[in-house]
Order: C-alpha cells, then structure tokens, then sequence
C-alpha cells in the first residue's frame, strides 16, 4: 500500500473511536457554521431593510440596548420634517416597524406607512388595493399571505385589533414581501409601546447632484445627539449590538472546538500509536526515517478532522437550512458565506496539527529494537 493510502486508511482502523473522535469535533464545527450563517443572515437583513424602496441612508435613533427591533430608540415622526428640509435631501419617509406578531402567530412584521409613501417602498399591489391610512385596512406581502393562508377580504388580528386585508403585494425584497403594512398613524396607536408619534426609521432618497457622505455629515453636525445616520453597512453592523455578540459566541465555540478536539485527537491518536508500537518499529528497521513517520500520524490525525470538518459543515448547512423554515426565526434568518466554513476548516487544521503532533513527536522516539519487541 502507497504511503498516501496508509494515511487515509489507518485512522479508520478502529472504527469505534475514529468515529467518536469525529463526531465530538463535527458538533463544534457545524456550531461554527450555524453561527456564522446567523450573523450573516443579521447583517443582510438589516442592510436590505434599512435599504428598503432603494433609499440613499436611513436615519433613525440612538442606539440603546434593549429597544426597537433595531435596537435604537425610536424617535418623533417631526424629525420627517427636518430631514425634508435639509439641502440635498429629494424626499423623506418616516416608518414604524412593530414587532406585534399576527394572530394567528406567523411571521408577519407589521409595519406603519402612509399610503402616499407606498413608490418610495417599491411596493406594488398584485391583487386588490392599498390600504386606506384611516380605516383599520391592511396589506400582505405575498410571502406573508402564504404563510398566514390569507388573500383579499379575510381578516388578520394583530394585538387584539382586526384588520381586513385589502391587498396583496410584491416588492422584490424578501424580507419587505413577508411583512404586512397599514397606515402609520393606525400602527403607532396598536403598539402599547411607542407614543402616538413614534418612529422607527426615516428613510431619505437626495437629489441626483448630492453626496450621500455630505447630506450625512450635515445631519451629523446638526442633528448627532439624538440620531444616527445608516449609510454603509459598517454603520448598520455599529447598530446591531447583538452581530458582535453572535461572532464573539462564534470565536469562543471555535476556541472551544480546538480544546475539545485537540483532547480528542490526542487521546485517539497516542491510543492508535500504543496499539501500532510494533508496526511502527518494523517501519523503522526498514529504513523509515522519523520524518516519514511523523508525517504519517500528522496526516492522519488531518485525515479524521478534515473529515469531521466536512460532516459539520454539512450538519451546518442542514441546521442553517432548517432555521430558515422555522417559524421562530422567520425565512433568510441565516445566509451561508464562504466565511464560517473558512473558520470552520481552519479550526479542523488547527485541530489536527496540535492534536496529532504529540502523538507523533511520540512515535518518532521509539527505538526499533523495543518496538520490534513489544507485545
């Protein structure tokens, strides 16, 4: 057998503990993945939202650790007003987005707009109208009017209070298309939380002319004690306290899976050279030099983490995939980048390096004469 072909097939010699080995470190591995999909699925999210109708930035409140579901303060719709008004600014929408779930409960954000502000959105009704601000009348994505089996002229109850659903919309945005929408002033006064004129978000288109980065600095200067203005995605992920969080958890189950799964290794590995003492003297007295043999136990010890890294990354995938279907964390909760399986695989080197070069560095100081002789 090729020297190749000895690293691939020893680990699996004893199936038993190869296959407890790869499980333990597989676990930690698939955490890494499930978690970094989590975090790119909260980056995304915000970004589109806060994107939302293709709008220049968004400015909203200070950020605050328990809040709105952007974790700011929700600020006075006068500010609208103000934005308008400052040189560069084309049109500014002002948006309450509640976290008030539907009843029955499905994924269905509910979220204040005046009408007339329906362009800036993108929305465009497939089925029915809009919704009139003044009457207890609501629009479905078409996401959510799948999710809640509802169409035109059912009714839909959020916080006690029944809506009759006058219209189906689409916007492009996935996350835009699982919401419900209803006039401004209707959801501000539903929500027990929020005063009769709060605010989520403002979200501001400027002139064609205009620099974002200097309408930005203007409200900045004028305006930074009470708001935040959201223009790149370095801002948005400032805003949410909770992705710092998530990869601080992601960076920690790493640091855990390479302890873990070190021991793992090690434990399995010096197990495997014990039980091989004489085969690795006969390897020796033929003229293997110590090089060789530590490069064997390296590469099997990389053979079963490698293999292990794929298993959990599969197992993450699946995990990622399944969450995204839940009705707990709504559709696009996750997003699979290469980055989590980048940190996923080099945790699984890390793993397979530290963990098989003692047993290794074992193997290479065994005299081939007490080899040759151990029973």
């Amino acid at each position: 057998m090729s020297f190749l072909g000895l690293i691939f097939k020893n680990p699996f010699r004893n199936k038993s503990r190869a296959s407890l080995a790869i499980v333990g470190i597989s676990i930690g591995i698939a955490t890494i993945v499930i978690l970094g999909a989590i975090t790119a699925g909260l980056v995304d999210n915000v970004d589109n939202i806060l994107r939302a109708g293709g709008s220049d930035f968004s400015v909203s409140g200070k950020s605050i650790e328990s809040g709105t579901v952007f974790g700011t303060e929700n600020i006075n719709e006068s500010w609208v007003s103000t934005i308008n008004n400052i040189e560069g600014v084309n049109i500014a929408v002002g948006v309450y987005m509640s976290d008030i779930p539907a009843n029955p409960h499905a994924n269905a954000p509910l979220i204040g707009l005046k009408s007339k502000d329906s362009n800036f959105m993108n929305i465009a009704i497939t089925k029915g109208k809009m919704y009139n601000d003044s009457k207890d009348e609501i629009i479905l994505g078409k996401l959510s009017a799948e999710d809640l089996n509802k169409s035109v002229n059912d009714f839909i109850t959020f916080n006690g209070k029944e809506y009759k659903v006058v219209g189906i919309f689409e916007t492009g945005n996935a996350n835009l298309d699982f919401c419900a929408f209803a006039g401004l002033k209707n959801v501000q006064t539903l929500d027990d939380t929020a005063e009769n004129n709060d605010i989520t978000v403002i979200y501001a288109k400027l002139d064609k002319d205009a620099n974002v980065e200097e309408v930005k600095k203007k409200i900045e200067d004028s305006y930074g004690d009470n708001l935040t203005v959201i223009s790149s995605l370095n801002d948005i992920e400032s805003l949410a306290a909770q992705l710092d969080m998530i990869n601080a958890a992601t960076w920690g189950i790493s640091l855990l899976a390479i302890i873990v799964g070190a021991v793992g290794i090690i434990n399995t590995m010096v197990t495997a050279v014990y039980e091989r003492t004489r085969e690795i003297g006969v390897l020796k007295a033929l003229g293997w030099r110590n090089r060789k043999i530590l490069t064997m136990v390296l590469g099997e010890s990389l053979v079963l983490t490698i293999s292990a890294g794929i298993i959990g990354s599969l197992l993450g995938i699946i995990a990622a995939l399944l969450i995204n279907h839940t009705a707990i964390m709504g559709p696009n909760a996750t997003l699979l980048t290469i980055t989590p399986f980048i940190q996923a695989f080099g945790v699984a080197i890390i793993v397979g390096l530290i963990g098989g070069f003692y047993p290794a560095w074992r193997a290479t100081r065994l005299q081939p004469t007490e080899a040759l002789g151990y029973e």
